[in-house]
């Protein structure tokens, strides 16, 4: 039988590739980069090991997009090797019956990791159906078997945008109880913060350190602000009201609506899309998606807190 080394070179994964992510990994969540080959050996023997469970509620898809828009690693890398993924609704060949019975069988075998997507309904079970079954009853089922429970993107962790709505969508730590939930809040979740939680897990086969909300300290820390480029204008009082003047395009967005204030999120040291950008360098204020308060309380996202009522 191949290991998982084998299993990454034969999708043409080279050694140096993998030991990229993993010191990648390392620095993210502080580990001392000179334990990356560890890392990387100790995942390696997992990788053909562990099965993930990916679970969709009330949402938009949006985190399986972000997840397959990832270009270093790329998708079939994350979906093939690093995550062996047994059951996902959106990305698996089988549909139907054959689906579920995929899903019962890696249930029953357990030992596995599960990943919610998307709010669960608690208003009304008939919100969100599957298999003819409530959704919050096949993921309460799946999370009592699971090693470790993973919620992606914000209406995971906290029901989202849906949480304003009439299905009182909740988050899934408010489903369970007596599981610890890992919460990876953002809209919609980043891939980087996914495969570095699931590469730590894997090499330490435990979790990393979590803040009061259940975040991993390493990505949820700091606020926005703390690290935004534009933070010496707001320290000078230099704020955007203009967005056609040119001359003060790189002020601080507080007055435009801007979050980061209040939101603990690292993306202004990591940025999106594989490295290309965030919302405050691309001229967007920050709407505070991996806040609790989003989005309902942060509502209206672009105005001036002076304006609000």
């Amino acid at each position: 039988m191949e290991n998982g080394y084998q299993r990454l070179a034969r999708r043409g994964i080279s050694r140096r590739d993998f030991l990229k992510l993993c010191t990648f990994t390392c620095a993210a969540l502080g580990i001392d980069l000179s334990l990356a080959p560890q890392i990387a050996e100790a995942a390696e023997a997992n990788l053909s090991k562990k099965p993930v469970i990916w679970m969709q509620g009330q949402g938009c898809t949006g985190c399986s997009e972000s997840l397959l828009s990832s270009a270093d690693p790329g998708p079939e890398q994350i979906i093939l090797d690093l995550l062996s993924v047994r059951y996902h609704p959106t990305l698996m060949a089988a549909s139907g019956e054959q689906a579920i019975q995929s899903l019962e069988e890696c249930i029953t075998q357990g030992h596995y990791i599960l990943v919610l997507e998307g709010s669960i309904p608690t208003a009304d079970p008939r919100y969100c159906f599957v298999e003819g079954k409530p959704f919050i009853e096949q993921f309460k089922m799946a999370a009592a078997k699971a090693e470790a429970v993973i919620a992606v993107g914000s209406c995971a962790c906290y029901g989202g945008i849906p949480r304003a709505g009439l299905t009182g969508a909740v988050g899934a730590q408010e489903v369970l109880e007596g599981v610890k939930v890992v919460n990876l809040p953002s809209c919609p979740v980043k891939p980087d913060r996914l495969v570095g939680l699931l590469l730590y897990y894997l090499s330490q086969n435990a979790l990393p350190k979590l803040d009061g909300l259940n975040r991993p300290e390493a990505y949820y820390r700091y606020t926005l602000h703390d690290s935004c480029y534009r933070r010496m204008h707001y320290e000078q009082g230099e704020y955007l009201e203009d967005w056609n003047n040119p001359d003060t395009l790189d002020w601080c967005l507080y007055h435009k609506g801007c979050k980061g204030k209040e939101t603990y999120t690292n993306c202004a040291n990591s940025w999106w899309n594989d490295g290309a950008n965030f919302c405050g360098y691309a001229g967007s204020p920050c709407a505070g998606c991996s806040q609790p308060e989003y989005y309902e309380g942060f509502a209206p996202l672009f105005v001036n807190p002076k304006e609000v009522k």
